[in-house]
C-alpha cells in the first residue's frame, strides 16, 4: 500500500529523520516555523505546507518531532492544527520525548475521527538520524505499526523496539534518558577527579574502555568536555547548549513525575537534574550557576 507521509518539525532531530522520506519515494508534506530547514527539504522533493492542518490534508502518516508536550499540543490541536485536517485511518507519530499522558491525550481526540496515534520516539541523535541508524521506542497498536512499516523502513535500518500499548514508547524514552544524563555525570566527576590529580583523559578512557567501565557514550560526551575553552565560551555553543539543557531538564522531571506516578524514589536522577547546566558546560554568562 502506498501511503502518504507528513512531517512537522524539522528542528536538529527532526530535519534529518524527515529528509529520508521523499528521497525513498514517498509524497511528502513538510512544516515548521522555520523556513530555511523547509526550503531544505523542499529541495529534496517535499512539499511545504502553510500549517499543520495543511500537512494533514495531504498525508496518511505523520511524523511530530518537537521540543516539548507544549509544542505537541500546539501542532496537533486548533482550528489550523493537525487533527482539523487528518482523514479517518490515518496515523500520527509522535518522536518527541513526551509524557505518556500526553500520547494518551492526544489518542483520545484523534480517536474521534478514527486516527491512531502511536508514541515513536527516536534516540540516538541527529548523527544517526542522518545515517538511518535510530533507535525508536514505540508505543501504540499494531494496526499501525503495522501501517507505518514502510514509513519506519525509510527512516531507520535499526529493528523497531515496540514496547507496549500507547505510552509505552514515552516511557522506555524516559528510562534511557535517566540512564544517559546519570552516565554523563559519572563521566564529569571522573573526568574533574583525574586531571585534578594529575591524570590525563585520555589514560582515563583507556582503563575505563579496556575494562568495559566507561561505554562509547561516556567517550563521546568527554570528547565535548575536551574541546579548547575558547571554542567551549563562543555564542554559537553557548546557545546550543542552553537548547540542550533545556530539553535535558525537561526529559529528567518527566522522567522524575513517572517515578512520583509509580510511587518510586529516583534520588541520583533528582541530583542529576540539578546539574545540566555544568554537565553541558554552560558558563556564567550563558546561566549563571
Amino acid at each position: 500500500m502506498t501511503i502518504r507521509t507528513g512531517f512537522i518539525g524539522l528542528g536538529n532531530q527532526g530535519k534529518p529523520i524527515a529528509a529520508h522520506l521523499a528521497p525513498a519515494g514517498f509524497e511528502m508534506t513538510v512544516y515548521d516555523i522555520a523556513e530555511e530547514p523547509v526550503a531544505e527539504l523542499v529541495a529534496g522533493g517535499a512539499k511545504a505546507a502553510a500549517s499543520p492542518r495543511e500537512v494533514g490534508r495531504n498525508a496518511d502518516v505523520v511524523g511530530i518531532c518537537v521540543p516539548e508536550d507544549k509544542h505537541v499540543r500546539a501542532v496537533v490541536f486548533g482550528d489550523d492544527g493537525l487533527l482539523a485536517g487528518l482523514g479517518e485511518g490515518s496515523v500520527i507519530l509522535i518522536h518527541s520525548t513526551i509524557l505518556p499522558s500526553t500520547a494518551e491525550e492526544v489518542s483520545e481526540a484523534a480517536a474521534a475521527k478514527n486516527i491512531e496515534v502511536m508514541d515513536a520516539c527516536v534516540t540516538g541523535g541527529a548523527a544517526r538520524a542522518e545515517t538511518k541508524e535510530l533507535t525508536l521506542l514505540i508505543g501504540g497498536p499494531e494496526s499501525a505499526l503495522e501501517k507505518c512499516q514502510p514509513y519506519f523502513k525509510a527512516i531507520t535500518d535499526v529493528d523497531l523496539i515496540h514496547a507496549g500499548p500507547l505510552g509505552c514508547g514515552a516511557k522506555l524514552k524516559l528510562c534511557i534518558n535517566l540512564i544517559t544524563y546519570i552516565q554523563w555525570a559519572a563521566a564529569f566527576e571522573a573526568a574533574t577527579l583525574a586531571k585534578s590529580a594529575g591524570l590525563s583523559l585520555d589514560v582515563l578512557q583507556q582503563a575505563g574502555q579496556s575494562n568495559g567501565q566507561i561505554t562509547p557514550m561516556m567517550i563521546a560526551y568527554m570528547g565535548s568536555q575536551s574541546m579548547p575553552d575558547e571554542a567551549r565560551n563562543s555564542e554559537a555553543f553557548q546557545s546550543y547548549m542552553l537548547s540542550n539543557t533545556r530539553i535535558a531538564e525537561k526529559d529528567l522531571a518527566w522522567a522524575l513525575q513517572l517515578g512520583r506516578e509509580g510511587e518510586v524514589s529516583l534520588p541520583v536522577g533528582g541530583l542529576v537534574s540539578q546539574l545540566m547546566s555544568k554537565l553541558y558546560g554552560l558558563n556564567e554568562k550563558t546561566r549563571p550557576q
